[in-house]
């Protein structure tokens, strides 16, 4: 994803141009850290407490120069009117967030309004036209056949959760002024490969095939997760 998103970074702005960003529903930073590496100023956005503290865990290791172009606030990613004014980031990531989230649309309108003009706003969303794919490649049959007919589903930490459809989430960001304008699919043949597992041998090979299923119907289609590009008119 990281790849796919410098991708999309890359042919929007010139190299070397210093970005705003901001990371909504942050994690533990990894992203946000990336980017303050290569440059940028980044805004993390996190309700988790614990998140939070491991973030900043993170961040204190980091050379002073990277630190100061890293800001981390504690708070909801669908309450960004309340700590940012329209129009204050180029680059707005919600990655791994809307599954939590169970009336996704004013959270993506408020991020929408957060974007410049130009702005690329980028989600990663668990894909629901795909949830069969693990039940069934696992050999659970009757979970397989729940799963062609809802958007739910129980996470590997045990949450119930919600997926979401590219057809819908095209057309949501159609209607908030950020239309979709690349997609790619994350977890194409590594989703059911178990939690901690060691790294392949062929670790190459693995991104590699990953990388190009992830952009090449009909495998992005049946991925794990989406990574949706948005563009703010």
């Amino acid at each position: 994803m990281a790849r796919q998103l410098d991708e999309q970074i890359a042919g929007r702005y010139p190299v070397g141009q210093r970005l705003r960003v901001l990371d909504v529903g942050m994690g533990q930073g990894t992203q946000a850290l990336r980017l303050a590496r290569a440059g940028h100023q980044v805004t993390g956005l996190e309700q988790d407490a614990k998140m939070i503290a491991v973030a900043r865990q993170a961040l204190a290791a980091e050379p002073e120069g990277i630190q100061g172009r890293v800001r981390l606030i504690e708070g909801d990613g669908r309450e960004t009117g309340v700590h940012f004014l329209p129009g204050s980031f180029d680059v707005v990531l919600c990655h791994g967030v809307l599954m939590y989230v169970q009336e996704p649309d004013p959270l993506l309108a408020g991020l929408a309004r957060m974007l410049a003009p130009g702005g690329l706003l980028s989600l990663l969303v668990r894909n629901a036209d795909a949830l069969a794919m693990r039940s069934g490649l696992s050999g659970d049959w009757a979970a397989a056949l729940t799963a062609f007919d809802t958007t739910a589903y129980t996470n590997r930490l045990g949450l119930d959760v919600r997926a979401d459809r590219l057809s819908t989430l095209t057309s949501t960001l159609a209607g908030i002024g950020a239309p979709l304008r690349a997609w790619y699919g994350v977890r194409v043949f590594t989703d059911t490969a178990a939690d901690g597992a060691s790294l392949p041998a062929d670790l190459d090979g693995l991104l590699a095939a990953e990388e190009r299923a992830g952009r090449t119907d009909p495998y992005r289609q049946v991925a794990a997760l989406l990574h949706l590009c948005g563009v703010r008119g």
